[in-house]
């Protein structure tokens, strides 16, 4: 499998979601994290609707929210890389 980037992860995400295939968003994140070398088990995994920014080609964007299940914070640079748009 190939590696997933961080624009292609988010766009893919808001698509999946926008065809009803939010079931499949949960996995193709956690994939995500074991690219990185992060145990997807240490995480929640929440998506937030909101508009898509004027031009695109979605209605809406879904952003990714991580969440450790032991209560310590997510590194604020995975947080950032998991939601960057193209």
């Amino acid at each position: 499998m190939g590696r997933l980037n961080p624009q292609v992860l988010h766009m893919e995400i808001s698509r999946m979601f926008a065809q009803g295939q939010s079931f499949f968003c949960i996995p193709k994140v956690q994939d995500w994290l074991r690219e990185r070398q992060y145990n997807p088990e240490e995480y929640d995994i929440i998506f937030h609707e909101k508009p898509a920014p004027p031009g695109s080609d979605l209605v809406k964007i879904i952003d990714i929210e991580l969440r450790r299940k032991d209560g310590q914070p997510v590194d604020p640079a995975l947080q950032a890389e998991v939601n960057r748009q193209t």
